[in-house]
Protein backbone atom coordinates (compact mmCIF):
# COMPACT_ATOMS: atom_id res chain seq x y z
CA UNK A 1 0.00 0.00 0.00
CA UNK A 2 1.23 3.44 -0.45
CA UNK A 3 2.32 5.47 2.88
CA UNK A 4 -0.76 7.45 3.66
CA UNK A 5 0.04 11.23 4.03
CA UNK A 6 -2.72 12.31 5.95
CA UNK A 7 -4.41 10.66 9.43
CA UNK A 8 -7.18 11.02 11.78
CA UNK A 9 -6.04 12.03 15.26
CA UNK A 10 -7.73 12.60 18.93
CA UNK A 11 -6.55 15.60 20.29
CA UNK A 12 -7.76 17.21 23.97
CA UNK A 13 -6.90 21.16 23.71
CA UNK A 14 -8.18 21.27 27.28
CA UNK A 15 -7.12 20.58 30.61
CA UNK A 16 -11.10 19.51 31.62
CA UNK A 17 -11.35 15.88 30.97
CA UNK A 18 -12.38 13.67 27.45
CA UNK A 19 -15.46 16.11 26.58
CA UNK A 20 -12.73 18.41 25.26
CA UNK A 21 -11.56 16.21 22.82
CA UNK A 22 -11.66 17.04 19.41
CA UNK A 23 -11.17 14.73 15.76
CA UNK A 24 -8.81 16.47 13.71
CA UNK A 25 -6.94 15.76 10.25
CA UNK A 26 -3.01 15.91 10.04
CA UNK A 27 -0.13 15.52 8.07
CA UNK A 28 1.47 11.83 8.16
CA UNK A 29 5.35 11.87 6.95
CA UNK A 30 7.31 8.38 6.32
CA UNK A 31 9.38 6.34 8.77
CA UNK A 32 12.74 7.55 9.87
CA UNK A 33 15.25 4.56 9.27
CA UNK A 34 14.80 3.30 12.76
CA UNK A 35 10.89 3.88 12.71
CA UNK A 36 7.87 1.71 11.42
CA UNK A 37 4.84 3.22 10.66
CA UNK A 38 1.80 1.21 12.40
CA UNK A 39 -1.67 1.45 11.04
CA UNK A 40 -4.02 1.57 14.31
CA UNK A 41 -6.66 -0.92 14.60
CA UNK A 42 -7.67 -0.62 17.86
CA UNK A 43 -6.93 1.33 21.15
CA UNK A 44 -8.15 0.62 24.50
CA UNK A 45 -8.80 3.50 27.00
CA UNK A 46 -7.45 5.27 30.65
CA UNK A 47 -8.23 8.99 31.42
CA UNK A 48 -6.74 11.12 29.87
CA UNK A 49 -4.31 13.77 31.75
CA UNK A 50 -2.59 17.04 29.70
CA UNK A 51 0.92 16.33 30.49
CA UNK A 52 1.44 18.54 27.94
CA UNK A 53 -0.41 21.32 25.85
CA UNK A 54 -2.66 19.58 23.33
CA UNK A 55 -1.73 15.89 22.87
CA UNK A 56 -3.11 12.89 20.85
CA UNK A 57 -4.49 10.59 23.56
CA UNK A 58 -4.03 7.19 24.45
CA UNK A 59 -0.94 5.09 25.53
CA UNK A 60 -2.53 1.43 24.28
CA UNK A 61 -3.08 0.36 20.85
CA UNK A 62 -2.66 -2.53 18.20
CA UNK A 63 -2.18 -2.42 14.90
CA UNK A 64 0.24 -3.68 12.13
CA UNK A 65 3.15 -2.49 10.04
CA UNK A 66 2.63 -0.75 6.88
CA UNK A 67 5.89 0.61 6.24
CA UNK A 68 9.48 0.08 7.88
CA UNK A 69 12.10 2.64 7.85
CA UNK A 70 15.81 1.44 5.60
CA UNK A 71 17.54 0.45 9.05
CA UNK A 72 14.85 -1.77 10.75
CA UNK A 73 15.47 -5.23 11.35
CA UNK A 74 13.45 -8.51 12.65
CA UNK A 75 10.17 -6.94 11.49
CA UNK A 76 7.86 -7.18 8.27
CA UNK A 77 5.20 -5.78 6.70
CA UNK A 78 1.61 -6.82 8.04
CA UNK A 79 3.25 -7.89 11.39
CA UNK A 80 0.52 -7.85 14.30
CA UNK A 81 2.33 -5.57 16.77
CA UNK A 82 1.94 -3.33 19.93
CA UNK A 83 4.20 -0.39 20.62
CA UNK A 84 5.32 -0.29 24.85
CA UNK A 85 3.11 2.17 27.27
CA UNK A 86 6.69 3.67 27.53
CA UNK A 87 8.73 3.72 24.23
CA UNK A 88 12.47 3.78 26.06
CA UNK A 89 11.54 1.53 28.59
CA UNK A 90 13.36 -2.32 27.21
CA UNK A 91 14.01 -3.49 30.42
CA UNK A 92 14.79 -2.84 34.18
CA UNK A 93 13.23 0.28 36.33
CA UNK A 94 11.97 2.78 34.49
CA UNK A 95 13.92 6.97 34.84
CA UNK A 96 12.28 10.03 34.52
CA UNK A 97 14.08 10.43 31.48
CA UNK A 98 12.36 6.86 29.96
CA UNK A 99 9.09 8.18 31.49
CA UNK A 100 9.37 11.12 29.13
CA UNK A 101 9.32 8.86 26.35
CA UNK A 102 5.21 7.58 27.59
CA UNK A 103 2.75 7.44 24.64
CA UNK A 104 -0.56 10.15 25.36
CA UNK A 105 1.98 12.64 27.05
CA UNK A 106 4.67 13.39 27.56
CA UNK A 107 4.47 12.40 23.73
CA UNK A 108 1.77 12.09 21.27
CA UNK A 109 -0.73 9.36 21.89
CA UNK A 110 -2.09 6.45 19.54
CA UNK A 111 -5.65 7.68 19.31
CA UNK A 112 -5.03 7.99 15.59
CA UNK A 113 -6.02 6.02 12.38
CA UNK A 114 -1.42 5.90 11.92
CA UNK A 115 1.08 5.91 14.20
CA UNK A 116 4.78 6.61 13.82
CA UNK A 117 6.95 4.58 16.24
CA UNK A 118 10.13 2.99 17.04
CA UNK A 119 11.45 -0.28 15.78
CA UNK A 120 11.32 -1.82 19.60
CA UNK A 121 7.80 -3.02 19.06
CA UNK A 122 6.10 -6.01 20.72
CA UNK A 123 4.56 -9.01 18.31
CA UNK A 124 0.97 -9.63 19.36
CA UNK A 125 -0.41 -12.63 20.44
CA UNK A 126 -1.53 -14.21 17.13
CA UNK A 127 -4.97 -16.18 18.89
CA UNK A 128 -6.14 -11.87 19.90
CA UNK A 129 -7.96 -9.65 18.37
CA UNK A 130 -6.87 -6.64 17.69
CA UNK A 131 -9.28 -4.95 19.94
CA UNK A 132 -8.07 -7.64 22.15
CA UNK A 133 -4.66 -6.97 21.90
CA UNK A 134 -4.90 -2.81 22.46
CA UNK A 135 -6.26 -3.83 26.40
CA UNK A 136 -2.58 -5.35 27.12
CA UNK A 137 0.26 -2.60 27.13
CA UNK A 138 -0.79 -0.56 30.44
CA UNK A 139 -3.74 -2.31 32.18
CA UNK A 140 -2.39 -6.32 31.79
CA UNK A 141 1.18 -5.65 31.75
CA UNK A 142 0.66 -3.68 35.12
CA UNK A 143 -0.81 -6.53 36.02
CA UNK A 144 1.88 -9.15 35.18
CA UNK A 145 4.50 -6.68 36.91
CA UNK A 146 2.74 -6.65 40.05
CA UNK A 147 2.22 -10.44 39.99
CA UNK A 148 5.52 -11.51 38.84
CA UNK A 149 7.85 -8.94 39.46
CA UNK A 150 10.42 -9.56 42.71
CA UNK A 151 8.69 -12.14 43.99
CA UNK A 152 6.84 -14.09 41.69
CA UNK A 153 3.51 -15.49 42.02
CA UNK A 154 3.62 -19.48 42.72
CA UNK A 155 0.75 -22.26 42.61
CA UNK A 156 -1.18 -22.32 45.43
CA UNK A 157 -0.74 -18.61 46.40
CA UNK A 158 -4.18 -16.18 47.67
CA UNK A 159 -4.51 -13.21 45.90
CA UNK A 160 -7.15 -10.48 46.40
CA UNK A 161 -7.89 -8.10 43.76
CA UNK A 162 -10.20 -4.69 44.31
CA UNK A 163 -12.70 -4.56 41.97
CA UNK A 164 -13.28 -5.47 38.05
CA UNK A 165 -11.52 -2.61 36.28
CA UNK A 166 -8.70 -3.73 33.52
CA UNK A 167 -5.80 -4.29 35.88
CA UNK A 168 -7.85 -5.92 37.96
CA UNK A 169 -9.17 -8.37 35.95
CA UNK A 170 -6.05 -9.05 34.68
CA UNK A 171 -4.74 -10.06 37.72
CA UNK A 172 -7.54 -12.28 38.53
CA UNK A 173 -6.77 -14.07 35.04
CA UNK A 174 -2.68 -14.03 35.20
CA UNK A 175 -3.20 -15.86 38.82
CA UNK A 176 -6.13 -18.12 38.59
CA UNK A 177 -3.77 -19.12 35.23
CA UNK A 178 -1.08 -20.16 37.44
CA UNK A 179 -2.42 -21.94 39.91
CA UNK A 180 -4.05 -19.26 42.68
CA UNK A 181 -6.65 -18.46 44.87
CA UNK A 182 -8.29 -15.71 44.08
CA UNK A 183 -10.26 -13.46 46.00
CA UNK A 184 -11.98 -10.86 44.47
CA UNK A 185 -14.04 -7.47 45.80
CA UNK A 186 -16.78 -5.52 44.26
CA UNK A 187 -19.52 -3.38 45.21
CA UNK A 188 -21.59 -5.33 42.23
CA UNK A 189 -22.53 -9.14 42.66
CA UNK A 190 -23.19 -8.98 38.71
CA UNK A 191 -19.57 -7.90 38.16
CA UNK A 192 -18.67 -10.16 40.92
CA UNK A 193 -20.33 -13.41 38.86
CA UNK A 194 -18.30 -12.40 36.22
CA UNK A 195 -15.37 -12.48 38.21
CA UNK A 196 -16.64 -16.00 39.15
CA UNK A 197 -16.57 -17.14 35.95
CA UNK A 198 -12.88 -15.96 35.47
CA UNK A 199 -11.72 -18.08 38.00
CA UNK A 200 -12.15 -16.11 41.61
CA UNK A 201 -12.48 -18.53 43.80
CA UNK A 202 -14.33 -16.25 46.62
CA UNK A 203 -15.98 -13.03 46.14
CA UNK A 204 -16.60 -10.29 48.68
CA UNK A 205 -19.43 -7.08 47.83
CA UNK A 206 -17.69 -4.57 49.98
CA UNK A 207 -21.08 -2.61 50.01
CA UNK A 208 -22.68 -5.31 51.77
CA UNK A 209 -19.04 -6.56 53.62
CA UNK A 210 -17.42 -2.98 54.49
CA UNK A 211 -15.15 -4.82 56.48
CA UNK A 212 -13.80 -6.43 53.63
CA UNK A 213 -10.59 -7.38 55.35
CA UNK A 214 -12.15 -9.08 58.08
CA UNK A 215 -13.46 -11.64 55.77
CA UNK A 216 -10.56 -11.97 53.55
CA UNK A 217 -8.73 -12.78 57.15
CA UNK A 218 -11.79 -15.38 57.48
CA UNK A 219 -11.40 -16.92 54.17
CA UNK A 220 -7.53 -17.35 54.78
CA UNK A 221 -8.12 -19.02 58.27
CA UNK A 222 -6.57 -15.92 59.84
CA UNK A 223 -3.04 -16.20 57.72
CA UNK A 224 -4.38 -13.28 55.12
CA UNK A 225 -3.45 -13.01 51.40
CA UNK A 226 -0.06 -13.08 49.45
CA UNK A 227 -0.53 -10.35 46.98
CA UNK A 228 -3.24 -7.37 46.96
CA UNK A 229 -3.66 -5.76 43.77
CA UNK A 230 -4.04 -2.74 45.86
CA UNK A 231 -6.62 0.22 43.47
CA UNK A 232 -8.67 2.11 46.21
CA UNK A 233 -4.91 3.91 47.09
CA UNK A 234 -5.26 5.83 49.96
CA UNK A 235 -9.29 4.69 50.99
CA UNK A 236 -8.62 1.64 50.62
CA UNK A 237 -4.45 0.99 52.12
CA UNK A 238 -5.60 0.68 55.83
CA UNK A 239 -7.87 -2.32 55.05
CA UNK A 240 -5.08 -4.16 52.77
CA UNK A 241 -2.62 -3.80 55.39
CA UNK A 242 -5.19 -5.45 57.70
CA UNK A 243 -5.40 -8.48 54.78
CA UNK A 244 -1.63 -9.39 53.52
CA UNK A 245 -0.38 -12.04 55.45
CA UNK A 246 3.04 -11.97 56.70
CA UNK A 247 5.72 -11.21 54.31
CA UNK A 248 3.07 -10.65 51.58
CA UNK A 249 2.69 -8.07 49.23
CA UNK A 250 0.60 -4.99 48.64
CA UNK A 251 0.87 -3.54 44.85
CA UNK A 252 -0.19 0.00 44.57
CA UNK A 253 -1.76 0.42 40.97
CA UNK A 254 -4.54 2.89 42.08
CA UNK A 255 -6.24 5.54 44.06
CA UNK A 256 -9.85 5.32 43.03
CA UNK A 257 -11.13 5.00 46.23
CA UNK A 258 -10.01 8.62 47.85
CA UNK A 259 -8.94 9.94 50.82
CA UNK A 260 -8.36 7.89 54.23
CA UNK A 261 -6.71 7.23 57.15
CA UNK A 262 -3.31 5.70 56.64
CA UNK A 263 -0.74 6.62 59.87
CA UNK A 264 -1.28 3.06 60.61
CA UNK A 265 -0.01 1.89 57.63
CA UNK A 266 3.95 2.40 58.57
CA UNK A 267 3.84 -0.06 61.92
CA UNK A 268 0.94 -2.64 60.26
CA UNK A 269 3.72 -2.94 57.65
CA UNK A 270 6.53 -3.66 59.82
CA UNK A 271 4.61 -5.69 61.96
CA UNK A 272 4.09 -8.43 59.12
CA UNK A 273 7.19 -7.61 57.28
CA UNK A 274 4.93 -6.96 53.94
CA UNK A 275 5.87 -5.22 51.13
CA UNK A 276 4.42 -2.09 49.38
CA UNK A 277 5.40 -1.19 46.28
CA UNK A 278 4.29 1.14 43.63
CA UNK A 279 3.55 -0.36 40.18
CA UNK A 280 4.30 1.66 37.05
CA UNK A 281 3.57 -0.56 34.02
CA UNK A 282 6.46 -2.60 32.88
CA UNK A 283 9.41 -2.86 30.24
CA UNK A 284 9.38 -4.53 26.53
CA UNK A 285 11.07 -7.45 28.22
CA UNK A 286 7.88 -8.25 30.58
CA UNK A 287 5.56 -7.49 28.12
CA UNK A 288 6.99 -10.44 25.91
CA UNK A 289 7.39 -12.70 28.83
CA UNK A 290 3.42 -11.76 29.52
CA UNK A 291 2.87 -12.53 26.49
CA UNK A 292 4.22 -16.06 26.28
CA UNK A 293 1.88 -16.95 29.39
CA UNK A 294 -1.05 -15.47 27.51
CA UNK A 295 -0.43 -17.96 24.41
CA UNK A 296 0.24 -20.67 26.78
CA UNK A 297 -2.60 -20.50 28.63
CA UNK A 298 -4.49 -19.19 25.22
CA UNK A 299 -5.96 -16.08 27.87
CA UNK A 300 -8.44 -13.66 26.49
CA UNK A 301 -8.98 -10.37 27.67
CA UNK A 302 -12.12 -9.40 28.51
CA UNK A 303 -13.12 -6.88 26.39
CA UNK A 304 -16.54 -4.71 28.10
CA UNK A 305 -17.75 -2.58 25.07
CA UNK A 306 -16.26 -1.94 21.69
CA UNK A 307 -16.64 2.04 20.47
CA UNK A 308 -16.68 3.45 16.59
CA UNK A 309 -13.52 5.48 16.02
CA UNK A 310 -16.13 8.35 15.35
CA UNK A 311 -17.51 7.26 19.10
CA UNK A 312 -14.93 8.12 20.76
CA UNK A 313 -16.49 10.25 23.53
CA UNK A 314 -19.48 8.31 24.14
CA UNK A 315 -16.72 5.57 24.67
CA UNK A 316 -14.79 7.09 27.76
CA UNK A 317 -18.52 8.47 29.19
CA UNK A 318 -19.15 4.53 29.03
CA UNK A 319 -15.24 4.68 30.95
CA UNK A 320 -16.46 7.18 33.25
CA UNK A 321 -19.62 5.89 33.87
CA UNK A 322 -18.03 2.52 35.81
CA UNK A 323 -20.73 0.17 34.67
CA UNK A 324 -17.92 -1.84 33.19
CA UNK A 325 -16.10 -5.11 33.47
CA UNK A 326 -12.63 -5.04 32.09
CA UNK A 327 -11.61 -2.68 29.50
CA UNK A 328 -13.10 -0.53 26.71
CA UNK A 329 -11.86 0.07 23.53
CA UNK A 330 -12.17 1.92 20.25
CA UNK A 331 -12.42 0.42 16.69
CA UNK A 332 -9.92 2.83 14.49
CA UNK A 333 -9.45 0.49 11.32
CA UNK A 334 -12.34 -1.56 9.99
CA UNK A 335 -10.11 -3.36 7.73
Amino acid sequence: MAIPTITREYRLPKADGFKSLVIQDASERPPKSSEVLLKVHAVSLQYPFNQKENPVVCSDMAGEIVALGDDVKGWSIGDRVSPNFTLDHLYGHATPDLWRTTLGAPIEGVLTEYKLAPHTLVRTPSHLSYEEAATLPCAALTAYNALFGPVPLKGGDTVLVQGTGGVSVFALQFAAASGATVIATSSSDAKLDVAAKLGATHLINYTKTPNWDEEVLRITNGRGVDHIIEVGGMGTLAKSVAAVGCGGWIHVVGFVAGQGDVSNVPLGLLGKSAHLRGILVGPVVLFEQMNRLIVAQAIRPVVDRVFAFEDAVAAYEHLESQKHVGKVVVEVSKD
